[in-house]
């Protein structure tokens, strides 16, 4: 019995070892996506070639290949006419490292589930759980062509909408691949629609507003707080009707600060609810970051977003999204 136990263990550590790779994985992605979001690289690779672009251009040939569909772009027209070589290579890097590293991600889950699979390790509930997480990865990569190929047309920019879509799906890989993680530490869990709940939620909605707010660069505007250039409601608010909040920059501005804001409230809310239960440490964690989160949001936004510290805020609400979505796993355990 106790070689079985020990066998069990063993091969629990291993699947636990890899999800943990997994998820470290798909955050770092989130946060090359932001940095290459924030210095406008986006649009730097023109062609979307799954096999054979895992090489970067080789040889002065090749870089000048790619730099010359570049100019081709609405994005170098209007927007980086006269761009040098060498510009060009330091935007080209991080959409290439982008496009990279979800490779990488990938191997890193096929290769250890192809050896489970084959084992007989996984049981058949975490074997679906596990293709469903796989079928988010794929629909994540077919997401991010289509937004990269949005700012291709006619527009030097890429949809705010395609944008949030695609921040929405990375962050349900990460809550899916930590509620694995969680049934595997502390046992099966359920999703409660609760009031613990609905503070994910507004958390999350908040976090898609603030994709709203940099898929149209609106940080840069209305840089004071807590008022807008002295005004409660921005410039021109609600002037485009039903769409005005996701098309009018200073309106999703003005809706991600007070979310944010909203957000910051319910964390305050959560922690003294929860605060009895066996996750103190994890709330604790939880508040301090909440109110660093919040205070960053200000610094970053009368600064002018800058990009090491707009990179750090989108870290801060990964690391609260995850702290968050665990304490309710544990809350929510099958007794």
């Amino acid at each position: 019995m106790d070689i079985l136990n020990k066998n069990h263990n063993n091969k629990k550590k291993l699947i636990l070892i890899w999800l943990w790779t997994l998820l470290s994985s798909v955050s770092f992605m989130v946060i090359i996506g932001g940095i290459t979001r924030l210095t406008d690289s986006g649009l730097s690779m023109v062609e979307w070639r799954p096999i054979f672009g895992v090489l970067p251009p080789m040889n002065d040939t090749e870089w000048h290949r790619v730099y010359d569909l570049y100019k081709s772009t609405p994005e170098y027209q209007f927007y980086n006419t006269g761009i040098s070589l060498s510009e060009f290579k330091y935007i080209f890097f991080w959409e290439y490292f982008h496009r990279l590293w979800g490779r990488i991600i990938g191997l890193i889950f096929i290769i250890p589930f192809t050896f489970f699979i084959m084992k007989k390790i996984l049981k058949k509930r975490e074997i679906l759980n596990l293709i469903f997480i796989f079928a988010l990865g794929l629909i994540q990569g077919l997401i991010g062509w289509w937004m990269v190929e949005s700012g291709l047309a006619k527009d030097p920019y890429v949809s705010q909408y395609r944008l949030a879509i695609h921040l929405t799906n990375a962050f349900l890989i990460m809550f899916a691949i930590l509620w694995l993680i969680m049934d595997f530490h502390e046992g099966k869990s359920l999703i409660k629609l609760d009031i613990n709940f609905l503070v994910l939620i507004i958390l999350s909605i908040t976090i898609i507003a603030g994709s709203i707010v940099a898929g149209m660069d609106a940080g840069l505007m209305y840089n004071t707080y807590p008022f807008m250039n002295g005004k409660i409601f921005p410039d021109q608010y609600g002037e485009l009707g039903y769409l005005d909040a996701f098309e009018n920059p200073g309106s999703a501005q003005f809706h991600h600060r007070h979310l944010g804001l909203l957000s910051f409230i319910s964390l305050i809310f959560f922690y003294f609810k929860n605060f009895k239960t066996k996750v103190k440490i994890r709330l604790n964690f939880l508040l301090i970051i909440s109110f660093l989160q919040f205070l960053l949001g200000i610094f970053i936004l009368i600064n002018y977003v800058p990009i090491a510290f707009a990179s750090l805020h989108q870290v801060g609400a990964m690391i609260l999204f995850l702290i968050l979505t665990s304490i309710i796993h544990t809350q929510n355990i099958k007794n």
